[in-house]
Formats: C-alpha cells, structure tokens, sequence
C-alpha cells in the first residue's frame, strides 16, 4: 500500500460508493420532506448555525440573498459556472469544523414551488442546501408542503369517516 498523498482527482469513481452517495441523498431528501409535511416550515431551525449562516449568506452573496426569486429558483449555470464555484467554495470552507458534513454532497429542489422530481433536482453541498432551504423557511416557500399535507390527511380522515 503507498503511502503518499491522497489526490482526489486522481481517484476512480467507484460503482458501489456512488449508489451509497445516491442513497444517501435520496434518503436526505426524503428525510427532509417528510419534516417539511408535518412541521410547518417557517417555523423550523434546520441547525444550530442557522442566524450565522444567514447573516454570512447575506453579507457574502447579497444580489442571491435579496431577490426572492433566486431563492424559490436556483440559478443552476451561475452557481456552477467558475465563479460561481469559486464564490461557493470560499463560503463553504469557513465552515469545515462547524456544521456536520458541510461539504457532503445532497439534493436540492430547484425551484421550491415544486415537489422532488427527475427535472427539479439538483446536487449541491450540504451548506448550500442549508443556505437556499433556510432562507426558503424564513420566507414561507416551503410553507405550501405542510399546508397540502395537512389538507390531504384531512380529506383522508374524511373519506374514512364517510366509508363507515
């Protein structure tokens, strides 16, 4: 066995940790969901760090920040062009040490006002995650979730009702 440095852009993909990692996400996003239809989303903290990470957000990317919009719909080509991985990176590292697993990979709905599908996810760090779903919460956009779950199991326990 060497023992050099690890260097990652060397390393092969492997088929079976990449289903782990899709796992992983999948999970992640399902976990989410589930919290998001039976707690009301605008009054979640997602973490501990979520007021710093708002705050360092704000400060750090203020034209993402103040413009609703790019919060429900994530610019997909700006936050991965070089800059914008560049921008990122520089925001996500202050976080190594702080907030658990910052830098795992995780899925992310694109556009907020839509359910996980094939077509409105995406993968993204763990932090930016938190950054668009807190600022999602704090705006009420993913209130809607909660709302429709509710609504549904009210019909449900209405059907119910009306079988007996």
């Amino acid at each position: 066995m060497s023992t050099g440095t690890f260097d990652p852009n060397q390393a092969q993909n492997l088929p079976e940790i990449e289903k782990q990692m899709a796992v992983k996400c999948v999970e992640h996003a399902q976990a989410t969901w589930n919290l998001y239809e039976k707690v009301l989303p605008s009054t979640l903290k997602l973490s501990k760090h979520d007021d710093e990470i708002m705050a360092d957000f704000e400060d750090k990317f203020p034209e993402l920040a103040k413009d609703e919009a790019k919060i429900r719909k994530i610019d997909e080509e700006a936050m991965k062009s070089p800059q914008g991985k560049e921008a990122w990176r520089n925001f996500i590292n202050k976080y190594e040490g702080k907030v658990a697993d910052f830098n795992f990979g995780t899925l992310i709905r694109t556009d907020s006002s839509d359910e996980y599908t094939q077509f409105n996810t995406t993968f993204v760090t763990r932090l930016q995650f938190y950054v668009y779903e807190i600022a999602r919460n704090r705006r009420g956009l993913n209130d809607w979730i909660y709302e429709k779950a509710k609504q549904e199991a009210a019909e449900k326990k209405k059907e119910k009702g009306s079988k007996k």
